[in-house]
């Protein structure tokens, strides 16, 4: 047996404020892990849904201990304790495994031997080993949407935890053409309800696109820091001047050592082809200063000025701009998964989907999207899958069919 378990209010966080009528889409969740992302995730959820009891496990006693006296838990036990089992084996709709990957795989044997049948995902950035983990080890691997919330901070740990940590953040999420349709809307309509964005991506596409836009970024972050470091005096007085942008350039490099050599090794291949890509790029412009080339070096700025530029300002989504997407499917697995997909490839932000049944094999599948992305392109790729779609503003009732 396990340390003892730890109660504690249903109440959220100690700062909960009230955030919406949101649609309740889980009742008891089960979060593996209360660090900084499962702890913030537990937090959030509580500020949207203070009725979802979130049973909170954790190796460490104080973590646990913490989690309940900050109300970001309904309850907080070790791995061991029998309420875990009695969660999975009952009431449970929701596992969200919030652990590094290396940890994983006895949680997955405990879900297995439990029989839970319920929604499982996770919140580790590299995706391949937890993929392949999950259809070994899983009853009913169909039930497992991988997960990635882009979300961090520099404080670790639950010490770090925020109950706002995902507002206006990215989390992706890897549906496939197994995924059943009712689940990947509950967990969108769960992560949208903490007010984070959801982009669907391919399992296959995960590791590569990461490496490029967080993994390799955190080693670049490190580089400079070192750098710095190592070139200043005894007095420190580089160290002293490193505020502004460099400051924040370098703020990542904060980060839990130890799990960032998790991560790492996790995505090594792809990591190290960044890395080796950065240098490359880094080795232009030592050519373009060693040769004097003006020109040169200047292309390169003008190159990374543009691509910087053309990076979406903050999200701030017009409520009056908001438009409705019906398409007509036929009841199949995985016609979820490619639609929002497709979706998230163009830009689009989908605020909220449904599934409406009309008979046995048939259904409609209705979309709200911001006023983002490339409607046209949308319109066109789903065309192209085979879908006829109807697009209808919700302000002006303006309505547009396309078939």
């Amino acid at each position: 047996m396990g340390a003892p378990e730890v109660t504690g209010s249903a109440d959220g966080c100690e700062s909960r404020a009230t955030v919406g009528a949101a649609k309740q889409p889980f009742s008891h969740i089960v979060i593996i892990g209360l660090g900084l992302i499962g702890s913030s995730f537990a937090g959030a959820v509580h500020r949207v849904w203070p009725a979802v009891h979130v049973l909170g496990v954790d190796v460490d006693e104080r973590t646990r201990t913490v989690a309940a006296q900050r109300n970001i838990v309904s309850a907080a036990v070790a791995p061991d304790s029998p309420l875990l089992e009695q969660s999975l084996r009952g009431e449970a709709d929701l596992v969200v495994l919030a652990t590094p990957v290396d940890v994983d795989e006895p949680y997955l044997d405990l879900i297995a031997r439990c029989d839970y049948q319920g929604i499982v995902t996770d919140t580790a950035s590299t995706k391949d080993r937890i993929v392949a983990m999950a259809a070994s080890h899983l009853r009913y691997p169909a039930n497992y949407i991988p997960g990635h919330p882009m979300a961090g901070s520099e404080v670790n740990g639950i010490d770090g935890a925020r109950g706002d940590l995902f507002q206006g953040a990215y989390w992706i999420l890897c549906p496939d053409e197994n995924t059943p349709g009712e689940h990947f809307q509950k967990l969108h309509e769960l992560i949208t309800g903490i007010q984070a964005r959801v982009i669907s991506l391919p399992r296959e596409q995960h590791d590569r696109a990461v490496a490029v836009v967080s993994h390799v970024p955190h080693f670049t972050a490190s580089s400079l820091a070192i750098l710095a470091h190592r070139a200043s005096d005894d007095q420190q007085t580089l160290m002293r001047l490193a505020a502004g942008g460099f400051k924040d350039s370098t703020r990542i490099a904060a980060g839990s050592p130890k799990l960032w050599c998790g991560i790492a090794f996790d995505n090594a291949e792809r990591v190290h082809d960044g890395i080796e890509e950065i240098r490359a790029i880094l080795e232009q412009f030592a050519s373009a200063l060693e040769q004097g080339d003006r020109a040169a070096l200047t292309a390169l700025l003008a190159e990374a000025s543009e691509a910087r530029r053309q990076l979406p300002a903050a999200w701030v989504p017009s409520t009056d701009r908001l438009l409705e997407v019906r398409i007509p499917m036929a009841n199949r697995t995985g016609v979820v998964a490619e639609v929002t997909t497709i979706a998230s490839s163009v830009g689009c932000n989908i605020q909220s989907i449904e599934i409406d049944h009309v008979t046995e094999d048939s259904a409609v599948l209705d979309m709200i999207l911001t006023d983002e992305g490339d409607i046209g392109k949308l319109s066109a790729q789903l065309i192209d899958a085979g879908f006829s779609i109807s697009f209808s503003p919700l302000n002006p009732k303006e309505h547009i069919h396309v078939s």
